[in-house]
């Protein structure tokens, strides 16, 4: 069994299959140095996947096994194991990035070649990205109908169990502390414990705190960030695989059967479809293999970004002179992580105020975000940015002055991540260029100094995003 991207024992498809041949099963890990132009992982990913794997291989010792590590190019690493143990069948679950499908399908064929079962499962998704398609056989753009389809016609299947036994065979393994995943001098991952529990058990305890109540209120807080819980905060188990969207599906549907007719079921439902949405963006990264730089909408390739990388850097170090940017590029940095509001704040802060190619910040999330997807990552960028599928218009530009006051209300998240700010009063808090000077001094804030000035000013940089669109469409026009 080679796991990648489906970190858990139970409700596994290609586990399972395995296990249901009766052959003794090898548990394997590969860590791949060769991908034939698959990404290489972010900092804040090797992380997790340090995590991640150490919980993994407790899990399957403590069923007897051993959790094999390998490095190398994959397909020499399956091919050579093969051999040691004259093995019969390889299992794994898909993936679905156009590196990670060459890569597959090359030891598909090498293993045929070599008389060894190549078998694989869908482990990852709800439906395989070709499955769900619209009237007329074509794959969805727009995710509307594509929620509503998968909401109508969408049956989890029965779980399947966990093994409750696996054998040693005391093979040769790599040390998971040879593989350095982890950041050194200086250690910037230090306060992500204090924040996640990686591995299948995290996984559902996060999962049971979020059904036990907290998600009853979902559509209410999900654009919160200063309200705890707001989120269920199940995107990095999800994109490791130590929960599948179907065990989420299945959870959240007994508790839609609790609470039928009451606003409680309109959250659940609301929250699938967020589950959803990460299901519509492997159905665009499939189809279009070059989501994560290339634009969805080649209308775009005429849009004049700028080239600024002084603007790029303040922006990453959340300096850029608006709080509610600033605190979700901070709570980013400390934590792996950003609430999906502020996400969308900070992506339009990027590509509208800044008029900074979108690829860039996209580039920054998947090396600093623990649940860094290479098909919600894109898709989310793309949508924000304007030129994905269903996107956002480009000449919706956030105020992130008003995007402050309306979801940050208290004002607690500002404060939590931007603790020089603590003491300005509520009414300045999102915009603290405009308390008069008395009132920044009471608070110990020197504008300039103690936090910057902003970057742009709003309408200035509101202006420079719709000429600028204005440049695209001429230049469209003129083609």
């Amino acid at each position: 069994m080679w796991f990648r991207e489906d970190l858990r024992l139970g409700d596994n498809p290609a586990l399972n299959t395995a296990f249901e041949s009766g052959a003794p099963v090898i548990c394997l890990y590969i860590l791949e140095t060769v991908k034939d132009g698959s990404r290489p992982l972010g900092g804040a990913s090797k992380w997790w996947l340090h995590q991640s794997l150490s919980a993994l291989a407790e899990a399957i010792e403590a069923l007897g096994g051993q959790f094999v590590l390998r490095k190398g190019a994959a397909q020499d690493c399956l091919l050579n194991l093969v051999e040691e143990l004259n093995a019969t069948a390889v299992f794994w679950n898909r993936r679905y990035d156009a590196g990670g499908i060459s890569v597959d399908s090359a030891i598909k064929t090498a293993l045929k070649t070599a008389g060894v079962e190549g078998i694989s499962a869908n482990g990852r998704l709800l439906t395989e990205p070709w499955q769900v398609r619209t009237g007329a056989g074509a794959y969805y753009k727009v995710f509307t109908p594509y929620w509503k389809s998968v909401r109508a016609n969408y049956r989890a299947p029965p779980p399947l169990p966990k093994p409750d036994y696996i054998g040693d065979f005391g093979l040769p393994s790599d040390t998971l502390d040879t593989w350095n995943l982890l950041p050194q001098k200086p250690d910037w991952a230090v306060l992500f414990p204090q924040h996640w529990e990686p591995g299948e058990t995290g996984a559902h305890a996060r999962l049971e705190r979020w059904l036990d109540g907290a998600i009853d209120s979902y559509s209410d807080q999900r654009n919160r960030p200063d309200v705890e819980g707001s989120t269920s905060g199940l995107s990095p188990h999800l994109r490791w695989g130590e929960i599948s969207p179907v065990q989420v599906w299945r959870a959240v549907h007994s508790r839609i059967g609790s609470v039928a007719g009451s606003s409680a079921e309109d959250s659940a439902w609301t929250f699938l479809s967020e589950i959803v949405w990460r299901e519509f963006s492997y159905v665009l990264l499939y189809h279009n293999p070059r989501l994560a730089d290339v634009n969805y909408n080649i209308d775009f390739q005429h849009m004049p970004w700028r080239d600024n990388s002084a603007d790029y850097e303040r922006w990453c170090e959340g300096q850029t002179g608006y709080p509610i940017v600033d605190a979700g590029m901070r709570e980013l940095w400390h934590t792996g992580w950003m609430h999906n509001r502020v996400r969308m704040i900070v992506g339009s802060f990027l590509t509208k105020h800044l008029l900074l190619p979108w690829q860039m910040g996209e580039d920054w999330f998947w090396d600093t975000l623990v649940d860094a997807d290479p098909a919600s990552n894109a898709a989310s960028w793309q949508w924000v940015a304007g030129s994905g599928a269903d996107a956002a218009p480009y000449f919706r530009v956030f105020n992130p002055i008003t995007q402050g006051s309306k979801f940050d209300e208290t004002g607690a998240y500002v404060r939590r991540w931007c603790p020089e700010l603590e003491a300005l009063p509520d009414k300045y808090l999102h915009s603290p260029w405009d308390a008069p000077g008395p009132v920044l001094r009471n608070a110990g804030i020197a504008l300039g100094e103690t936090y910057p000035h902003p970057m742009v000013d709003h309408k200035t940089g509101r202006q420079r995003a719709l000429d600028a669109y204005d440049t695209l469409k001429e230049r469209r026009a003129a083609i």
